[in-house]
């Protein structure tokens, strides 16, 4: 992910962004939980257990983690529907205590992604989040309005951190082209390689 020195204080929109998708976690019914999402390797279930894990993982960058997080095991088992919202709160509270102070956006941390300052690393948590966010969404038919802000944040980050074109190394698909009416949270999902009108049977339900 490319640095800038302009970069917003990443703080406050990731704690939007997280219980934004807090919410949409709360909503899910444990007759979903084995349909597809738009991200092709995950089942709500599995990407349930991604956000959580993904959440823990990443408090542990302040105090000198990797964000891999060996020791933080994907949450694959059969965790009941009802117990989701409460491990995500679990995680996201970590998250938030874990970056509250001011010398972790500048410290030089170690993410999945690469060595760099914290406030460049959150910001990619952020832009994870809301795309996590937008992928749940879609896969339970939530008809929710997404945080417009939280989301300009998100794309501005994923344009500076992932490039249109050399992705063949990289956890992303080919960019897709948003329909001229799609909301900025559905932008950024067709930058992350998603399909921006993808929908799964019965969404409607929700």
């Amino acid at each position: 992910m490319n640095s800038t020195p302009h970069i917003p204080d990443p703080r406050p929109l990731y704690a939007r962004a997280t219980a934004q998708l807090a919410t949409v976690i709360a909503t899910v019914r444990p007759e979903r939980l084995d349909d597809p999402t738009p991200c092709e390797e995950y089942d709500v279930r599995a990407l349930l257990g991604h956000v959580v894990s993904g959440a823990r993982r990443i408090a542990t960058v302040p105090e000198g983690g990797d964000g891999k997080g060996a020791d933080v095991p994907e949450w694959t088992a059969d965790v009941p529907a009802g117990q989701w919202p409460e491990l995500y709160e679990d995680g996201r509270k970590r998250m938030l205590t874990a970056w509250e102070s001011d010398e972790a956006m500048d410290a030089v941390v170690t993410v999945p992604w690469g060595r760099m300052p914290g406030r460049i690393a959150l910001a990619g948590s952020v832009m994870e989040t809301v795309g996590h966010t937008w992928d749940l969404a879609r896969a339970i038919g939530w008809s929710g309005e997404l945080d417009e802000e939280v989301a300009r944040f998100a794309l501005a980050t994923a344009h500076q951190a992932l490039p249109a074109e050399g992705r063949e190394h990289l956890p992303f698909g080919e960019t897709r082209q948003a329909p001229q009416s799609a909301d900025t949270c559905t932008r950024l999902a067709a930058w992350l390689g998603r399909d921006p009108e993808w929908q799964v049977p019965g969404a409607a339900r929700q």
